[in-house]
């Protein structure tokens, strides 16, 4: 598959030193994106970080009323322990700060001792992290669930209660709740290809569909021959719904979003549907969002994400942010 690329073992770095050179509210040191004026002082900070391949996650939404700062690793792989140490002390302000990412091993281990080594240095931090991918683990083993594109949500809901003047203890406490409150399903139609490798990171027939496949790739509910849109939204919409929450809501947001090849035009008519399922069990949606908020390199497929929402986390959605991604004025 061709790529536009120099060589594979440059592709991060001259992504990284592309975006930030399109996005001068961005700063770059080594492997991990900052905002110009993280840190700031007197607030929480909000430190991501992840595998590269997935703009506008994660380094995307560094940004006002988002995070403060990201670490970065190779395509598809967590970032160093190092980065991680670096992307924290670039957003501590001095009220500490929450680490906020997906429910994989190695970015568990690294953030984790990141946030070992700087609390002897006084330096206090929380984790949360995101697990709203239903096709992972049942709702009985939530905890074991991988965090993708719901994460999103966190990340608004984290940054824009930061931005309140919030302590450590609420940020992580609302943040958590936000990670409850949301349930996320995906399908995949085609593979993507890592830069430099030989072959795809999977196969899938050109006439299949798989519901619930991982964003790098892992292992779906089933795979069957592609059916109309409406039937697969309907499935995942059904499954979304029958996944419990804490505490239900009939008010929603919900994110359709492309995971890297799958056109806006097909996203729409997935939302479409989207909407008329929800409206016809007793839901409104509120701040929708459609389009490519996390993706899988050239994968071909969408997820659809839903988050229940009470009275504060309505308003952390409405709060503004700028990123080079997103903005809500």
């Amino acid at each position: 598959m061709k790529k536009l690329m120099n060589a594979p073992d440059a592709f991060v770095n001259e992504m990284l030193d592309g975006l930030v050179a399109a996005h001068p509210t961005l700063v770059r040191e080594d492997r991990i994106i900052r905002t110009r004026h993280a840190p700031v002082a007197g607030k929480v900070g909000i430190v991501s970080g992840g595998g590269s391949g997935h703009l506008p996650l994660f380094t995307g939404y560094v940004g006002s009323g988002l995070l403060d700062a990201c670490a970065i690793g190779d395509v598809f792989a967590g970032p160093s322990v190092a980065s991680c140490v670096s992307a924290i002390k670039a957003a501590d302000g001095g009220k500490g700060v929450l680490r906020l990412y997906g429910n994989y091993g190695g970015d568990r281990m690294n953030f984790d001792l990141a946030g070992e080594l700087l609390e002897m240095d006084g330096i206090a931090t929380t984790t949360v992290l995101g697990t709203d991918d239903i096709a992972s683990a049942g709702a009985q083993e939530a905890g074991k669930r991988r965090g993708v594109a719901g994460i999103v949500y966190a990340y608004k809901i984290a940054g824009a209660m930061a931005a309140r003047g919030a302590d450590l203890a609420e940020v992580t406490e609302v943040t958590q709740a936000a990670v409850d409150a949301c349930r996320t399903i995906g399908v995949a139609l085609s593979s993507c290809r890592i830069p430099g490798a030989a072959a795809p990171s999977f196969t899938i027939g050109d006439d299949e569909i798989e519901m619930g496949m991982g964003i790098h790739g892992e292992p779906g509910i089933w795979r069957d021959t592609l059916r109309p849109i409406d039937e697969i939204v309907d499935e995942m919409i059904a499954r979304l719904l029958a996944d419990p929450v804490p505490v239900p809501s009939a008010r929603v947001s919900v994110l359709v979003n492309s995971l890297g090849a799958t056109p806006l035009e097909e996203l729409f008519i997935a939302y479409r549907r989207v909407a008329q399922r929800l409206k016809s069990e007793g839901y409104e949606i509120v701040r929708p969002l459609v389009g490519p908020y996390v993706t899988s390199m050239e994968m071909a497929g969408m997820s659809i994400s839903l988050l229940h929402l009470d009275a504060e986390r309505e308003a952390l959605l409405a709060a503004p942010c700028d990123c080079p991604f997103w903005r809500v004025s």
